[in-house]
C-alpha cells in the first residue's frame, strides 16, 4: 500500500486532527483513509470529491457501505451500465491518470428512499495490486468488490482477479498472455473472516466494525484468515451461513515478490432479510421453533436428572429425538413441504417412535437393546461435536463427503460399544450430557448461542449436498463461554446426582410385561396363594357393575317379631 495513508502531508494531518470534513449541498470532501458518514435522500445525487492526490498513488478505491439498504455507487452523475455499482457494500476503483491531483465520484439511492451509509477512501502505490483489474465476469471493468450470496446453508463469496500495479499512464500488463512470474499469476488472494457481535443488529455496531477491518492491517490485525488461494484457484469460497449473525468477509490480494498488497472492497451479511416481515432477521425466530424447543429443554432438564430413574419416560426422549431428527431429515430432503408442517409432522413420527421405543422394553424387556438406541444418541452428540472442532475444516474432510460420514459413524458406533460393559453408567451419562445439551438448545430459541450449530451443522450436511465444501466456523463470544459453562455444570451435576441416587438401587427396572408374567405363572402352580383364588377378571367386572347397578335396600329391621 501506498506510503501516503501512513504519513500524510501536514495540511492532510491538521484535517484529520481538527475533524474537518466538508459537507456543501450535495458536495462530500474525503479526506484518504478516513472514514466520513454520508446520508443520501431521495433523488438526490451526493458528489465525493477527493483532492490534492499526491503523485505516488496509481490508483484510489472508494468504499461506501449501508446496512441493508441498497446504495449506487458511479463514475458519471448518471449513473450507467458498466460505470456503476448498486449494492449494500460496493466499491469502484480509479485508475489515475498524469499529474491527476482530484477525483470525483457520485453517491445516489436507487430505491427512491433516504440511504445512510459510512464510506473512505484508500490509496495505493503503483507497486501494489489492483484489485479486480482482470474482471473478465461482472459489469465493472475493474471490479474491486466481493460478491456474495447466502441461503439457509451456505454463504459463497465471489470476487473478480486482480492484476499486478502499474505506474500512471502506462498500459495495465497482459492477464492471460503467459502464466510466467512476472505476470499476474504470481499473486496470491487472503480470505478474511471477521465476526460482528453476537445478537447485535445495529447499525452502529456494523459501521464500527466496518471502520475497524476496511484497509488491509485493520482485517489482519483484527480479523481471521481462513483460507488462501492461488491465482491457478477458483475466486470463490463457501461459507457455512449463521442467520442473524453478522459476518464481515474481505479478501486481501498479495504480491509475494514486492511484498505489497491491496484490499477488495469488504463485504457483510447476516445470512437473513431486513426486509422480510414474517421471518427476517429482528424476528428470526419462528414461534413453531420456539414452542419446539422449548418443550425440548424442559424435557431435556428432566432427564438430565432423573432420567435414569424414570426409565421410560427417557425412553420415550430418547426414542422421540431419534425419530424426529430422521424423519425431519427425510421429508426435507424428498418434499417440499413447509417448514412448519415439516416441523408439526416430525413431532408426530418423534411421539410415534418413543412410545414404540417404550413399547419394546415393556413387550421384550431387552434393556440392552434400548441403551444402543441410547448409546447411539451420545454418540451422535460425540462425534458432532468433534466435528464442529477445526478438525471438521480440515481438507480431508471439506473435499470428500466419503470421508467425513466414515468418520462420523466410526466415532457415533464406537460410544454404544462401552454401554455393554457399564451399561448403567453410560445411560446415566447420556441423560446428564444429552439432557443437558437440550436446555442449551432451548435457550438457542431466544438468545443466539454458537452451540446449537454442533447439530446444525451435521442436519445442514444432511439437507444440502454441497455442504461439505464450505468453512463451518461460527464465533465464539462471551454468551458461548457462558452457555458451555452451562452445559458442563449441568451435565456433570446430573450424571453425579444419578449416580449417588442410584447407587443401591438395582441397574434397570425390570420389565412390566414380564413381571405381569410371572405373577400369572405364579399364581397358577401356588394353590395357597390366596390371588390363585380370585376369580377371573370378566367375573369381577360383572360383579362390579351389577353392585354399582343394584338398587339399595332401605335401613331397618324388617324380620317380624316373635310373640
Amino acid at each position: 500500500m501506498s506510503g501516503w495513508m501512513r504519513s500524510p502531508p501536514p495540511l492532510l494531518l491538521l484535517l484529520l486532527l481538527c475533524g474537518v470534513q466538508a459537507q456543501v449541498e450535495n458536495r462530500v470532501i474525503f479526506l484518504p483513509g478516513t472514514f466520513q458518514n454520508v446520508s443520501v435522500s431521495q433523488n438526490e445525487t451526493v458528489q465525493a470529491v477527493v483532492s490534492r492526490i499526491p503523485p505516488e498513488v496509481a490508483f484510489i478505491t472508494l468504499q461506501f457501505h449501508t446496512q441493508h439498504r441498497n446504495a449506487t455507487l458511479s463514475y458519471t452523475r448518471m449513473p450507467g451500465l458498466g460505470l456503476s455499482l448498486t449494492a449494500v457494500d460496493s466499491g469502484l476503483l480509479s485508475a489515475l491518470l498524469p499529474s491527476q491531483v482530484s477525483l470525483s465520484l457520485f453517491l445516489s439511492s436507487p430505491d427512491g428512499e433516504t440511504v445512510a451509509g459510512t464510506g473512505v477512501i484508500l490509496p495505493y502505490s503503483s507497486t501494489d495490486p489492483v484489485p479486480g483489474a482482470c474482471n473478465m465476469e461482472f459489469n465493472l471493468d475493474i471490479d474491486p468488490n466481493v460478491y456474495i450470496h447466502y441461503n439457509l446453508y451456505e454463504t459463497t463469496i465471489r470476487f473478480a482477479p486482480a492484476n499486478l500495479g502499474y505506474e500512471r499512464g502506462v498500459a495495465p500488463p497482459a492477464c492471460d498472455q503467459s502464466t510466467e512470474g512476472n505476470t499476474r499469476w504470481r499473486l496470491q488472494y487472503d480470505v478474511y473472516q471477521y465476526f460482528l457481535p453476537e445478537n447485535d443488529l445495529s447499525e452502529r455496531s456494523l459501521f464500527t466494525a466496518i471502520q475497524t477491518v476496511a484497509d488491509i492491517q485493520g482485517m489482519m490485525e483484527n480479523g481471521k484468515r481462513v483460507m488462501t488461494l492461488s491465482s491457478s484457484d477458483l475466486s470463490t469460497a463457501v461459507f457455512n451461513s449463521i442467520p442473524g449473525q453478522g459476518v464481515i468477509y474481505s479478501v486481501i490480494v498479495r504480491d509475494p515478490l514486492l511484498n505489497t498488497s491491496a484490499s477488495y472492497v469488504p463485504v457483510h451479511t447476516y445470512a437473513c432479510s431486513f426486509a422480510s416481515t414474517l421471518d427476517g432477521c429482528q424476528t428470526l425466530g419462528k414461534v413453531s421453533t420456539k414452542i419446539f424447543f422449548t418443550i425440548a429443554g424442559l424435557a431435556g432438564l428432566f432427564v438430565c436428572f432423573c432420567g435414569h430413574r424414570f426409565f421410560k419416560c427417557e425412553l420415550f426422549c430418547m426414542g422421540f429425538s431419534f425419530a424426529a431428527f430422521f424423519f425431519f431429515v427425510l421429508i426435507t430432503r424428498t418434499t417440499g413441504l413447509d417448514y412448519n408442517i415439516c416441523l408439526a409432522l416430525s413431532a408426530v413420527i418423534g411421539v410415534v417412535g418413543g412410545v414404540l421405543l417404550v413399547m419394546s422394553w415393556w413387550r421384550f424387556g431387552s434393556v440392552m437393546a434400548c441403551i444402543i438406541v441410547v448409546g447411539l444418541m451420545l454418540g451422535f452428540l460425540i462425534a458432532s461435536t468433534v466435528l464442529f472442532t477445526p478438525l471438521g475444516d480440515l481438507d480431508v474432510f471439506r473435499r470428500s463427503d466419503a470421508v467425513f460420514w466414515v468418520t462420523f459413524c466410526c466415532i457415533m458406533i464406537i460410544v454404544p460399544l462401552f454401554f455393554v460393559r457399564w451399561p448403567r453408567e453410560g445411560n446415566i451419562t447420556t441423560c446428564g450430557v444429552v439432557g443437558a445439551y437440550a436446555v442449551i438448545l432451548a435457550v438457542n430459541a431466544y438468545i443466539y448461542t454458537s452451540l446449537s450449530y454442533i447439530t446444525m451443522n451435521i442436519l445442514k450436511r444432511f439437507l444440502n449436498n454441497n455442504f461439505s465444501a464450505m468453512f463451518t466456523d461460527v464465533p465464539f463470544q462471551t454468551i458461548d463461554y457462558v452457555m458451555i459453562t452451562v452445559w458442563v455444570v449441568l451435565g456433570v451435576s446430573g450424571i453425579v446426582l444419578q449416580l449417588y441416587r442410584e447407587r443401591s438401587r438395582p441397574f434397570f427396572p425390570p420389565s412390566p410385561y414380564l413381571m405381569w408374567l410371572q405373577e400369572r405363572e405364579r399364581r397358577k402352580t401356588n394353590v395357597l396363594d390366596p390371588s390363585h383364588h380370585f376369580p377371573p377378571l370378566s367375573n369381577r367386572l360383572l360383579a362390579r357393575v351389577r353392585q354399582l347397578t343394584a338398587r339399595t335396600e332401605p335401613v331397618g329391621e324388617h324380620t317380624p317379631l316373635l310373640l
